[in-house]
């Protein structure tokens, strides 16, 4: 499948993808370790097991979908008053979701599967564009959506995830000095 189901708000096919979601959450915080298969997800979510075939197509594709989830850009994102105050929220949330549980084993999978780890990529994109695009329209000077992405997410990936290492809130913000201070004047 190409991407995420498309859903009715409020309908039966939101409570379905909820309540799979719910149920791979719920599986993966009791057993990171856990391989999941499908009939172990739709027992738990209580629907068929051909109804995640159908929707998903692979555990893999609904791995994604889940993990997607956490990263899309929405209207959440933070609003501090300043490209600095969002981004040392947005980076404390990003570690955070992708440090531990049901995040970090996500994380790992898209980083094993190169058209999983390119959407993953997309997501931050967008949220940083977001974040840039309302830190010009307050008139303050902002980098490039891609330069936050190699100055924010890569080292916080590659320290988690090949290096096994924890993310201190100091090293989040020296990162974010960093970014901060590639801009002009």
């Amino acid at each position: 499948m190409s991407g995420p189901p498309l859903i009715r708000p409020g309908g039966r096919s939101e409570r379905i993808q909820k309540a799979v979601h719910e149920a791979v959450k719920a599986l993966k915080a009791e057993n990171e370790a856990v391989e999941l298969s499908v009939p172990m997800i739709a027992e738990r979510a209580n629907v068929t097991p051909s109804t995640i075939y159908r929707r998903w197509g692979t555990v893999g594709e609904l791995l994604a979908d889940v993990a997607a989830e956490r990263f899309r850009p929405d209207a959440d994102l933070p609003d501090s008053g300043s490209l600095r105050g969002d981004l040392e929220i947005w980076l404390e949330r990003f570690v955070d979701d992708i440090s531990t549980g049901v995040g970090f084993a996500l994380i790992q999978e898209r980083v094993a599967n190169t058209a999983l780890a390119r959407r993953a990529a997309g997501y931050a994109q967008a949220n940083f564009e977001v974040l840039v695009n309302r830190a010009t329209g307050r008139s303050e000077p902002a980098p490039d959506p891609n330069r936050l992405i190699d100055l924010l997410v890569a080292p916080v990936i590659y320290r988690l995830v090949f290096a096994g290492q924890h993310i201190e809130k100091r090293y989040q913000l020296e990162l974010i000095e960093l970014a901060m201070g590639l801009l002009p004047g």
